[in-house]
């Protein structure tokens, strides 16, 4: 199983931040990888979402349902796609009285299904989830503007 794990500090609330992770609908417009992606499900408590890859010659999709606690936290859980197991978690921890500033923690966890597959989607996944964290930084710079 892989493990990634990455913590940043910014100046940029958690409700902004929140915003962009909990934004599925934009992934496309920032995230290179992301070829399409789809909310197939709404609820007070979340989303399912489907994304659709597409790096480096790869095309594969993959369904997470995410349980989402407004401008604090999203735990995304597999539900269908070439993994074994797929489970991560933001989390959004304000800095600071006025909140104008936070530390972003993001925690994945994942393993790949055994078949013929897993040699290509492996390597091209384990590139994107080391560059997830980053790729959210940059858009909320676009979005919010350098700080």
């Amino acid at each position: 199983m892989k493990h990634v794990q990455k913590s940043v500090l910014l100046w940029y609330s958690p409700q902004e931040m929140y915003s962009l992770v909990t934004g599925i609908e934009d992934y496309p417009r920032f995230l290179p990888w992301c070829e399409r992606s789809e909310v197939l499900e709404r609820s007070p408590e979340g989303l399912t979402a489907r994304l659709w890859l597409a790096y480096m010659g790869v095309h594969h999709s993959f369904t997470t349902r995410n349980v989402q606690v407004a401008d604090q936290s999203v735990n995304m859980a597999l539900v269908d796609g070439p993994f074994s197991q797929l489970d991560g978690t933001w989390r959004f921890m304000a800095i600071g009285a006025a909140a104008q500033a936070c530390r972003v923690e993001f925690d994945l966890r994942y393993a790949f299904a055994r078949g013929a597959l897993e040699g290509l989607i492996a390597p091209v996944f384990d590139r994107i989830a080391n560059t997830f964290v980053d790729a959210f930084v940059r858009r909320a710079e676009q979005v919010h503007g350098p700080r």
